[in-house]
Parts: C-alpha cells; structure tokens; sequence
C-alpha cells in the first residue's frame, strides 16, 4: 500500500489500493471523468474487475473532487497532471511499474501526462476526449457573468479558469504524437458526448502500437452490460501487453 499522497500544493490525494498477487509489481492507477471521483461506478468496476486477475489497482480522485483535498473550482487538466505525477512519483519510489487508465478527461489528463513522463509504460483511455476546446464548448455553453462558473451548479462550479485551460490545449493531437507506448482506446459506438471518430485520428501512423476497440450500443457512460465488455477488453489487452513486455 502507497503512503499519503499529497500534490505539489500540498493537498491530500484520496486513493483506495486494491491488492493484485505479490509477485505482479505492475500498477493500474485509474481516473475518473468530469464530476466523478474514485468511487464512480465505472472506476470502481474497471479497477476491482482487474484486481481479480491480480494486478493491483489505485483508483484516486483529482484534487477538489470526491475527498481529495482543494477546490473543485481550481480543478483544471493541468492541475490534474500535477496530481497524476504526485501518484507516480510515490509508486515509483515504491518499485511500482505504472500502468495508467483514465475516463472521459481523466483520459485527457493521462495522455498529456504520458508525453512528459515516461513512468507511464501502458496508457489506456476510455471514452477519452481528444478535442478539448470543441468539448469546452459544446459541453459548457457560456460563461455566467452573475456567479462567475459555468453550469450555475452549486455542487460542480466550472470555473472560467478550467474552461480556458480547456481551449489552451485544444486538441490532443500534436502531442499525442510523441506518446509511444503500447496505448489502448476503448468507446462506445454511441457516444453522443465524445464521437468515436474523434479518437480515430489518433490512430493514423501508430496502428502498431495503438489499439482501437469500438463497442457497440455503448453510450459514454459504457451503461448496461457495456461495461462488461469495457472490463473484459481492458484485462485482455493488459494480458497481451504484458506477456510480450
């Protein structure tokens, strides 16, 4: 089991540990989407389902969500690279080989992450957002000059700054291109959040390191037995990685 984690800030990062077999020092460090935390049901499936097989698993919440110390309202894809980097840097100290799933921009924050940090050895993304700035604002709308957040939601306050980091990165694409590590993408077919034919573009000139798995009648959320076969193809992927590697 990791120690307290704390990012460059000072915050605490909340985790669970799930235990995989003693002899498996590969690590599944797992992130949540957009207003979820480490208990989202997606998370918490992927990463017990995984742990079964005898990975060990660490599901966390980003800074300002779920019990994670911080203010959601500061919470960026920056930040979250910050806090990534926090996990890594104590699973390494650990001897811990880091393996790291993200959804929805938990995916985005893992990419950016793994084209300065070549701790992460395998990158798994679901239902990733490659597109930031077209997500921004299709997903966001406009900006409240009355209370200063997007949404008008009490509960998750967007703020300004999270939307301009957003539209700051733009797009995944020029800097996927420097992530060379075997790299899974899974999404639904259905996705009316992320379009599957976003993610295609990161395919083109790294069919032999990157895998595409479509799942049909998936929604974002991968609801119903979606996230059956979500699970199913993360474990068989990491299998097959993980012989060769």
């Amino acid at each position: 089991m990791l120690d307290v984690i704390k990012n460059n800030k000072g915050e605490n990062i909340d985790y669970t540990f799930h235990y995989g077999s003693l002899k498996n020092r590969y690590l599944l460090i797992v992130g949540h989407g957009l207003t979820g935390d480490k208990d989202h049901s997606l998370v918490t499936e992927i990463s017990e389902n995984v742990a079964k097989e005898g990975m060990s698993v660490l599901r966390f919440s980003f800074s300002g969500n779920g019990e994670s110390e911080g203010r959601f309202e500061e919470s960026t894809i920056s930040k979250g690279i910050d806090d990534l980097q926090a996990i890594l840097n104590t699973a390494t100290e650990q001897g811990w080989r880091s393996i790291y799933a993200g959804y929805d921009i938990g995916s985005t924050i893992g990419v950016l992450t793994a084209t300065i940090d070549s701790r992460i050895q395998l990158l798994i993304s679901l239902a990733g957002i490659v597109n930031t700035h077209t997500f921004s604002q299709s997903e966001f709308g406009g900006f409240s000059a009355n209370t200063g957040y997007m949404w008008n939601d009490p509960k998750f306050p967007l703020s300004l700054e999270f939307v301009n980091d957003m539209q700051q990165i733009e797009s995944l694409l020029p800097r996927a291109s420097s992530v060379d590590i075997p790299w899974l993408l899974v999404h639904g077919k259905i996705d009316n959040i992320v379009p599957v034919t976003d993610v295609h573009s990161l395919l083109f000139n790294f069919e032999n390191s990157r895998e595409l798995i479509e799942i049909d009648d998936a929604d974002h959320q991968f609801s119903g037995d979606a996230i059956n076969t979500l699970s199913e193809s993360v474990i068989n992927w990491l299998g097959r990685k993980l012989q060769i590697n």
